[in-house]
């Protein structure tokens, strides 16, 4: 509902009244990060894994967790949690991660195997599930913000921070080298259905059916899943492309992505992948997203190429679609 100054007073007042009691304490960090209060935000979100309904449970490591000093040779192993949106928006830390001096170990989801190996080259990249090399030290990938004392004043917002397989980019390169599209347009509408907002995240390709009415423009379907199929059937005058079963992992689809002008996507991975390489995305929003979209804003501090389209009110797509066919109309009178 946007009354996050009541949401955090009444988390305050519940934890004076239950101190223990850890779905109070990830709440008010949840509500405290969507305000922007980082400092303490990142305190709180580390109750995350004594929630009993938090979809990643917490690792039973032996080795205990990094507390961000330096590593002194020692191997610190980093891994990914909860959806593959939260693993591409936070590998970012791995630059900073690699100053400190150690031998770093990735692991993450076989989906993003390819991809991060293709960013982190320098070292191993194991598929979670697969056993483990020796390591010293451990951190989950959103334990790092607090490590590093993020704020939104240094967020490390670098981008092209992930890169497609120059190999692979070339591929898609010259598929689409005939194509005389004027913007090629890559969409995804639809994120992962067990996602506790996503009834209010997600759309269908039909409501998408404005921007099918705008000359010139060439889509791409990025969307994964079931609702894939809906790409089969596209909105009346839409020219949409469908390729989607030759994106195996997402470094195929950040290939498919260097080639493109622009993302346009509800918040699902894909728009942190965009991001992530530095093109340009819009992200369509609901009223009440995601804490990492803050409040209001048009912009994004994680990723310079992001534009934020949001709900005016609850359920209001069709006046964030007409914003979005706008916002595109002028970019092809630009080219």
């Amino acid at each position: 509902m946007g009354r996050i100054d009541e949401a955090i007073a009444a988390c305050r007042q519940a934890i004076a009244l239950n101190p223990d009691y850890a779905e109070f304490h990830f709440n008010l960090a949840l509500s405290l990060l969507t305000s922007g209060d980082f400092q303490q935000g990142w305190e709180e979100y580390e109750w995350r894994w004594k929630c009993k309904e938090f979809p990643s449970p917490a690792r039973d490591f032996a080795q205990p967790q990094w507390d961000g000093c330096p590593l002194e040779g020692r191997t610190l192993l980093l891994h990914t949690e909860q959806g593959h949106g939260d693993a591409l928006q936070f590998i970012r830390y791995f630059p900073l991660v690699e100053q400190r001096g150690g031998k770093i170990l990735i692991e993450c989801y076989a989906e993003l195997q390819r991809l991060f190996r293709t960013t982190a080259g320098r070292c191993q990249v194991v598929v979670r599930g697969q056993p483990l090399p020796a390591f010293d030290l451990h951190s989950p990938l959103l334990s790092l913000p607090r490590v590093f004392g993020t704020n939104l004043a240094n967020i490390p917002n670098t981008v092209p921070y992930l890169r497609a397989d120059p190999e692979d980019a070339g591929r898609w390169q010259r598929r689409l080298a005939d194509d005389s599209a004027l913007v090629k347009v890559g969409l995804a509408w639809a994120g992962r259905p067990t996602h506790t907002n996503d009834r209010n995240r997600s759309i269908k390709l039909a409501r998408l059916a404005p921007l099918g009415q705008l000359p010139g423009v060439r889509f791409f379907s990025l969307q994964k899943g079931e609702v894939a199929a809906e790409a089969k059937t596209p909105p009346p005058g839409m020219e949409l492309v469908d390729w989607t079963e030759e994106l195996k992992d997402f470094a195929e689809t950040a290939a498919l992505i260097a080639n493109l002008d622009l993302v346009v996507a509800v918040d699902t991975a894909v728009v942190h992948l965009a991001g992530a390489m530095g093109k340009p995305v819009w992200v369509l929003l609901p009223f009440g997203s995601d804490w990492r979209w803050l409040l209001e804003r048009q912009d994004s501090p994680w990723y310079p190429s992001m534009r934020l389209f949001r709900q005016s009110r609850i359920g209001d797509w069709d006046s964030v679609i007409a914003r979005v066919v706008e916002a595109l109309s002028l970019q092809i009178h630009v080219r």
